[in-house]
């Protein structure tokens, strides 16, 4: 099982990234994939999942409205595109996959973590 994440970087305030999510090794059609963050001092905070199985998505309520996230399914790989960034969206940004859909997917045992990618936003 692989989860292989990439796009991280510096950005100026208002700018975008986009993280991307490779994953391997389990069947991807049934699980609920996303990102949660955790910047220094502060505890992790689920982002944005979207379930597999059926489409359905999840934003925390700070980044409605920029972030969006969206699924390939012939890639196996999930995207979180992040427009008008902001310093306070700067974190590690963690992929991870689970096989329920909540807003706290990420803590579902037997789920699986991707290594993390820094994104940090300058004012």
């Amino acid at each position: 099982v692989q989860l292989v994440e990439s796009g991280g970087g510096v950005v100026q305030e208002g700018g975008s990234l986009r993280l991307s999510c490779a994953a391997s090794g389990f069947t991807f059609e049934d699980y609920t994939i996303g990102w949660f963050r955790q910047a220094p001092g502060k505890e992790r905070e689920g982002v944005s999942c979207i379930s597999n199985s059926d489409g359905s998505t999840y934003y925390t309520e700070s980044v409605k409205g920029r972030f969006t996230i969206t699924s390939d399914n012939a890639k196996n790989t999930v995207y979180l595109q992040m427009d008008s960034l902001k310093p306070e969206d700067t974190a590690v940004y963690y992929c991870a996959a689970s096989l329920g859909f909540t807003s706290t997917w990420y803590q579902i045992p037997g789920g699986y973590w991707a290594q993390g990618t820094q994104v940090t936003v300058s004012s």
